[in-house]
């Protein structure tokens, strides 16, 4: 057996040469390294934006709408208070923000490597960003300077800014911009914009547990908000109270009184369940102000009260009947000039946005009826006038009313009442068809409107909002109107930008045809369909029921206000049996008690 051949040894000079070779790459790696290093900080350097434009950076204006009473509704934009100095508050306030962001603030320079590594450990057990390191300062300089982009740039830069804040600026001025720039969710910037969004109350006035809360938010200001989650709030603002304990800033037992305090002022004043309307006010205001660059305050003409009673009658209602297979609804409350009082878009407008008041468009069934009457009236039709509530085909389409039954011989007035179909249908083949959409569309319905047999059954499809302002017309006696919900804007430091200004009304309709409408509406109330709306004064209403039960409706009237109701579900499924004449008139008749 062969034996292997020995591989013959380096010698030392060679060796020595090696290394020699070696290092001298490791310091060109080094060198180039270093230099590359070097030169990334230059160029975050020269890339740094201007301090002055960054200090001057823009924010879309903020703005706030309030009802009629001048209490707040809601408000977009980005909202920011006069500046509050971290000296005016109270400690408590600070050592929450501290405890929790950066507990070692007034030891560092602007970066706390000991923060900072434990983040990082932390983020690499859990494998995801699960905590941040930065210091209010690195926040600070972000929040000013910056963009909120993750990338190594951005964080280099940000270290460069916060070492120069920190050597320009006190531990308090730092603390002060912090505290003004930071953002608090829901659009608001600073602790004194947060403090009075949430609580109704200047910073200098909350207590220790909205405090917590406030310090609390700053992980995830849309997530921690008391307006998202009261109960996630409290939960984070526990954690804030243990990192207090920790830095023994409080006690155990200030933590446990903390937990007992109240959240917001004793009685709030912000009006409630009325965000379909602010998005209906805020999609408006373009019309009315041009171009702006300044926070402006939308005054409109909300009825507070009446917003939240309707609301709150909507939801109970639905609530209750939801084996009837009935999910949605929608309300429009007006006066007679058109100023909405109430607008309900929905049942839940956390859950769904689509304004069903505004956007929505559902088929009036016989809520349209009275446009018919109307025509009839203006051509020389009587109330006391007799038409045939008789079996009636019109090539394939043979309607029916709605207990199949028929009535023969009967009045306009009995007809409109109780809500005869083929009476209705036999009317309107006496009337031009084009009268009648002339009259609905002058009257308010903006949705298009063919000629067909089935007209007189409203089988198109109509915005809630739009059969309320046409409804205005019966009930003001003959006068056009628009709905209008803005009644005057201000910028925040009070100058004038617009104001609703009274003008004399349009007449469209007769005097004389108008007020006969009028009564005959009554009748459908005390002797027709809708009974179950039946008040102690002076009242008229229309019930209405599309194909299978897939919309239900009361649009009626009182001498100063006219609501519209509309019951259905957003997928047009049928419901069980709900029509105008039992739910709807319910609602409308509850919401209109609630105003005398």
């Amino acid at each position: 057996m062969a034996k292997p051949k020995k591989t013959p040894k380096k010698s030392k000079k060679t060796v020595t040469k090696q290394r020699l070779t070696n290092r001298k790459l490791a310091i060109k790696i080094a060198l180039a390294l270093v230099i590359t290093f070097l030169a990334y900080l230059t160029y975050c350097f020269i890339t740094l934006p201007p301090l002055n434009d960054a200090v001057k950076r823009t924010r879309y204006p903020s703005t706030l709408i309030v009802a009629e009473n001048g209490n707040e509704i809601s408000s977009y934009g980005s909202v920011y208070s006069d500046v509050v100095h971290s000296n005016e508050l109270p400690k408590y306030i600070l050592d929450a923000i501290i405890s929790t962001e950066d507990r070692r603030f007034y030891n560092h320079l602007g970066f706390d490597p000991i923060s900072f590594t434990r983040a990082m450990i932390t983020n690499i057990i859990e494998g995801r960003y699960a905590q941040g390191g930065s210091t209010i300062t690195q926040q600070v300089a972000k929040n000013l300077f910056l963009t909120p982009n993750k990338t190594i740039k951005r964080k280099v830069q940000e270290l460069m800014f916060s070492f120069w804040l920190e050597s320009v600026f006190t531990k308090e001025q730092i603390l002060t911009l912090y505290l003004n720039r930071v953002y608090l969710g829901s659009g608001t910037y600073g602790i004194a914009a947060a403090s009075h969004k949430y609580f109704q109350k200047a910073p200098q006035d909350i207590n220790i547990l909205e405090a917590s809360v406030i310090a609390g938010m700053l992980k995830a200001p849309s997530r921690y908000n008391p307006i998202y989650s009261k109960e996630l709030a409290i939960e984070r603002a526990n954690i804030v109270l243990d990192n207090m304990i920790k830095t023994r800033t409080i006690t155990e037992e200030e933590k446990a009184q903390a937990l007992n305090l109240r959240l917001g002022a004793e009685k709030t004043y912000k009006v409630k369940n009325a965000n379909y309307f602010a998005d209906y006010v805020f999609s408006e205001i373009n019309d009315y102000v041009e171009d702006r660059d300044k926070d402006i305050i939308v005054l409109t003409t909300l009825d507070q009260e009446l917003q939240e009673n309707a609301s709150k009658i909507l939801a109970e209602t639905i609530k209750a009947n939801k084996h009837k297979n009935v999910t949605q609804g929608a309300i429009v409350v007006m006066d007679m000039f058109g100023g909405i009082k109430a607008l309900v878009g929905g049942v839940d407008y956390n859950k769904s946005q689509f304004n069903r008041a505004t956007q929505a468009l559902r088929q009036p069934g016989s809520a349209f009826k009275p446009f018919v009457y109307l025509t009839a009236l203006q051509n020389g039709y009587e109330r006391e006038d007799k038409i045939m509530d008789v079996p009636i085909s019109i090539g394939s389409w043979k309607p029916e009313n709605a207990n199949k039954k028929y009535k023969g011989e009967v009045t306009l007035d009995y007809a409109l009442a109780n809500s005869l179909n083929l009476a209705t249908i036999y009317l309107s083949q006496k009337l031009d068809g084009n009268d009648i959409i002339k009259n609905a569309k002058k009257m308010g319905i903006t949705t298009p409107i063919q000629n067909t047999p089935s007209l007189a059954l409203g089988t198109f499809e109509v915005k809630v909002i739009d059969l309320a302002v046409a409804y205005t017309t019966i009930a003001n006696g003959g006068f056009a109107n628009w709905p209008y919900a803005i009644k005057e804007i201000y910028t925040k430091n009070g100058y004038q930008m617009f104001q609703r200004e009274v003008s004399e009304q349009n007449r469209i309709l007769d005097k004389t045809d108008a007020k006969k409408l009028r009564k005959m509406l009554n009748k459908v109330i005390t002797q027709g369909t809708g009974k179950r709306a039946q008040m102690p004064f002076f009242v008229g209403g229309k019930t209405g029921t599309s194909q299978d039960y897939r919309d239900a409706w009361f649009v009626g009237f009182s001498d100063d206000l006219v609501c519209a109701v509309w019951l259905g579900n957003d997928n047009n499924s049928p419901m069980k049996s709900v029509g105008g004449s039992n739910l709807p008139a319910t609602i409308w008749k509850k919401i209109m008690l609630t105003t005398e």
